[in-house]
């Protein structure tokens, strides 16, 4: 089976708490604060809840340090 790859543009912001999805774009509200990649942690764990996959198969493809990134979810 081949795997099917999808690729978003995420915003993220802080102190929300939930997931807003418009096409290719989506917003999370994450609660950890930008220090030793707890924000980014949170984010790949909210998306794997949102699209029920396991947080493998959530990748940041860039935007590591900022609120803007491309996310590829397989």
């Amino acid at each position: 089976m081949q795997a099917v790859l999808l690729r978003y543009r995420v915003s993220v912001r802080l102190g929300g708490a939930g997931i807003k999805v418009e096409g290719d774009e989506i917003e999370v509200g994450i609660k950890s604060e930008p220090e030793r990649g707890r924000a980014n942690r949170e984010l790949v764990k909210k998306l794997a809840e949102h699209f029920g996959v396991p947080v493998q198969n959530i990748r940041i493809v860039s935007g590591h340090t900022s609120r803007k990134k491309l996310v590829d979810v397989f």
